[in-house]
């Protein structure tokens, strides 16, 4: 019988995900997402929502997908909840790597606009992983409405989910072109540019879009 071993390991590796070291709780989470087991998915989702370090993060989100979807999709829905912004933003994050379109009715116009810029990026990059095909144009003018938001790493976020989602989200970002707010505006016409020319970085797109707004000409941007 190997039980009492395994047992031992169980136990170690659900201490070490608690330890000081974040060396130790990456270990735990990589041991634990190579023999993966039931009794794991409760402490590794709630060290998600608690988990200071990036890399550890990423870890406990590996070892997740390691786990039955039939098991973690409804505890990660469970989260996406959450009064607590980091675990809606890792639970989120999660959902897109593991990919189950069964969670799409989870994504709602209220996490897509969520105040919280993490939980937001995080709820852009798993809606257009989780889109049904059929209502892709739907979440298009959802994500065109936070256009203007934030600074550069949010707004690259965004036209990178709009950009994911190909052609049918260009007559949403064509509409927010002609917005009266110039950041919208901007932000809109940069997202075209680098759907147009994704190679053109970010940055130059924005400050050209800037440029282009400032001097009215961001309706000849679609023609």
């Amino acid at each position: 019988m190997t039980r009492p071993k395994e047992d031992t390991n169980t136990v170690r590796a659900l201490q070490g995900l608690e330890n000081n070291s974040s060396s130790v709780r990456l270990r735990a989470a990589l041991a634990v997402g190579t023999t993966p087991a039931p009794e794991f998915l409760g402490k590794l989702i709630e060290r998600c929502a608690i988990e200071p370090e990036f890399s550890v993060r990423e870890m406990l989100t590996w070892a997740l997908t390691r786990h039955e979807a039939s098991m973690t999709v409804p505890l990660l829905l469970d989260e996406v909840r959450s009064e607590r912004a980091q675990a809606r933003s890792q639970a989120l994050h999660t959902l897109s790597k593991i990919g189950d379109r069964k969670a799409w009715p989870a994504i709602t116009p209220a996490l897509l606009s969520d105040p919280d810029d993490d939980v937001a990026r995080s709820a852009w990059r798993a809606a257009v992983v989780l889109v049904p095909e059929d209502q892709e144009q739907e979440l298009a003018v959802a994500l065109a409405t936070q256009l203007g938001r934030g600074e550069r790493e949010t707004q690259l976020s965004l036209s990178r989910a709009l950009i994911a989602l190909g052609e049918v989200m260009l007559p949403a970002l064509g509409a927010a072109t002609t917005d009266l707010d110039p950041r919208v505006r901007a932000h809109a016409v940069a997202t075209e540019r680098l759907w147009r020319d994704p190679d053109a970085g970010f940055e130059f797109a924005i400050e050209e879009a800037k440029r282009i707004v400032a001097l009215g000409g961001a309706g000849q941007e679609g023609q």
